[in-house]
């Protein structure tokens, strides 16, 4: 199921891109988001990517590399520090990260929208039902068995 996903939000980044006029994007939808992860936290480092992409610092250390290699990021060196290597967007990543985003917000809006076609009690019902699911898993995360009672006891 997820593969299928990323399939169709990858199909869609890349429709939407055409549409905004870009003849050159990532065609890896993990490269997009590490573009995203960039650019939200520019200057930022391999593992604090890799830390909040929950990806390994190998997968970034490889992703980076092509990104680098087709212009859409940059390396620095902060003068303190020769070692650490921090990445940014370059022009050509500056407009991945904004189409991304615009993409985004047209997803976002259409949920929104489609929030319309629910009365208000169907609503209702959503909300206790996602609140019923939450508390469940708050009380498997605190090891409480089905009976509210820590497992053993």
């Amino acid at each position: 199921m997820t593969e299928q996903l990323f399939a169709i939000e990858s199909e869609e980044f890349a429709d939407f891109a055409r549409l905004e006029g870009l003849s050159s994007f990532p065609t890896n939808l993990t490269s997009v988001h590490t573009i995203d992860c960039i650019g939200h936290y520019e200057p930022i480092n391999n593992t604090s990517i890799a830390e909040k992409m929950n990806l390994s610092k190998a997968s970034i250390t490889k992703i980076s590399t092509k990104l680098l290699e087709e212009g859409y990021i940059k390396r620095s060196q902060m003068n303190d520090n020769k070692k650490e290597v921090y990445f940014s967007l370059t022009p050509k990543g500056r407009q991945i990260f904004e189409v991304h985003a615009r993409m985004h917000v047209i997803i976002e809006n259409r949920f929104i929208d489609s929030m319309n076609d629910f009365s208000e009690s169907e609503l209702q019902a959503v909300l206790k039902f996602f609140q019923m699911i939450i508390q469940h898993k708050e009380k498997i995360a605190n090891g409480e068995g089905e009976h509210g009672k820590r497992e053993g006891e």
